[in-house]
């Protein structure tokens, strides 16, 4: 069997095989993936049409739940003024450039530069289908670079991600689906041992949003573990080569532009979704001092690291790359001070690469709609400055049919914040129970290693647990 037939879970082409003319199995399943993809994202867009049909006024869209960033900020941030990303300032409440990393800030610009031979009054929702239409085929290319790495449940994998109600709800709340994309495909090429670019693909990722540099330490660690150097050091070069390159040009000619995602983030205060905004209206003090909550969020997510760090290298069996990656990334998010809703993006193609079954997803998913449709409500709460319904309100309005109008309490918020958490959490505790028990992992009873593994898919250990005690039992057999 070819390595390439194998991770796609088909047999070699022989004689009469249909997959040896490009029609086969891997045609077949990419054409069900990439249509049952764009029919969820099509939904989506048909979700937030209610709100693009009043131009995303704001209580309509939290009512309604279809809040989008993409509408509004293609005039906050000056693109309808014709302003080029970090180029050019703009007045606003302590952001002066566009405040993200500098491939997202492109993509915003080429699609505003698509949309100018509209009308003036039509070219802000004109923005908003363009990069909606950009962004669901970055939603395909994400669910087939994920069906790719994912081995002999390729289709499981494939369709888990595709008919998430978390793509469904959240890819156009903003462009992080651009990460997402190139984030698999990195994981995709390492799977197919091309190191370099995995590297490149990563270090593209990078550029759009800050999250998958975390990607880098699970890749470490493990090639530390299995010895595999060479692998490393062409991932590393790959990936800080290919964020160089688009960085450097914009921080040698508009660096206060560029480091403007840099400071903003170091400067910005708890978000409605993290967890220390509970923790503060329930007792926790001095969170309004943002370096202190720098401190608390930062530190705890070095200690979670570190956890993460001596389970890669402590393991009984090395673990499988997205376990580690999801791990990580949990690690990052659980005590980050800003925790969006459409974040749930960054773990989809990590979570069902690390265990993909579904139970625990589909509670993970619950959770996960619980929030989305909780923050809008209690957002809509908060501009109302109304006391919101209370859990039977909220549950009778529901069992009718119908939306809080006035918004949902705070109780009834934090509730939905903290099924979201426990969720993730439940989640990321199973993944740990997978590593440490090997036999239990739902990947590996197949049979197979680490299918998105690459050169580390079946490579033997070169730091283990056992290495380091195979000298002492040697010792006491011969004594």
């Amino acid at each position: 069997m070819s390595p390439s037939s194998e991770r796609l879970d088909v047999p070699a082409a022989g004689p009469g095989d249909d997959t040896a003319d490009g029609r086969g199995r891997p045609a077949r399943l990419s054409l069900v993936l990439a249509g049952v993809t764009a029919l969820m994202c099509s939904l989506g867009w048909l979700q937030k049409q209610p709100c693009a049909d009043v131009r995303f006024d704001f209580v309509q869209t939290t009512t309604r739940a279809c809040y989008t960033d993409i509408y509004p900020l293609y005039y906050v941030r000056g693109l309808n003024d014709g302003k080029v990303p970090y180029f050019d300032s703009f007045t606003g409440a302590g952001v002066r450039y566009v405040e993200y990393p500098v491939l997202s800030g492109a993509f915003m610009q080429v699609v505003a530069w698509i949309v100018r031979p509209f009308g003036v009054d039509e070219r802000g929702l004109a923005f908003y289908d363009v990069t909606v239409l950009l962004l669901a085929l970055l939603a395909i290319v994400a669910v087939l670079a994920t069906a790719y790495a994912a081995g002999r449940r390729s289709l499981r994998t494939g369709l888990m991600v595709a008919l998430s109600p978390a793509l469904l709800l959240t890819a156009y709340i903003n462009w992080d689906l651009l990460a997402v994309a190139l984030g698999a495909l990195a994981v995709a090429a390492w799977s197919r041992r091309r190191p370099a670019l995995a590297g490149a693909m990563l270090g593209l990722a990078i550029a759009a949003k800050f999250y998958p540099l975390l990607f880098l330490g699970p890749l470490v660690l493990l090639c530390v573990r299995a010895g595999q150097w060479r692998a490393m050091g062409r991932l590393l070069a790959g990936t800080a080569g290919a964020w160089l390159l688009v960085n450097v040009p914009v921080m040698l000619f508009a660096w206060d532009g560029w480091k403007e995602f840099y400071t903003f983030s170091q400067k910005r205060g708890i978000d409605w979704g993290s967890i220390f905004f509970f923790l503060q209206d329930h007792g926790l003090s001095g969170l309004d001092d943002t370096e202190r909550l720098n401190l608390f969020g930062t530190g705890a997510f070095l200690v979670l690291a570190a956890g993460v760090a001596v389970l890669a290298l402590a393991a009984p069996r090395r673990p499988r790359l997205p376990q580690l990656m999801f791990l990580v990334l949990v690690a990052f998010m659980l005590p980050n001070k800003v925790w969006s809703p459409q974040y749930v993006l960054w773990l989809l193609p990590v979570a069902v690469l690390a265990r993909p079954k579904l139970p625990a997803f589909v509670l993970w998913q619950l959770g996960e709609i619980a929030y989305f449709f909780g923050i809008w409500w209690f957002l809509l709460t908060v501009s109302n400055s109304t006391e919101g319904a209370g859990f039977a309100g909220t549950v009778s309005t529901l069992t009718h049919l119908d939306v809080p109008n006035e918004g949902i309490g705070h109780d009834v918020y934090y509730g939905a914040l903290l099924a979201r958490f426990g969720t993730v959490l439940i989640l990321a505790l199973l993944v740990v129970l997978d590593i440490l028990r090997p036999s239990g992992d739902p990947v590996r009873s197949d049979g197979v290693d680490d299918p998105a593994g690459g050169v580390l898919d079946g490579a033997a250990d070169v730091v283990s647990p056992r290495r380091r005690r195979a000298p002492r039992h040697a010792a006491v057999s011969t004594a």
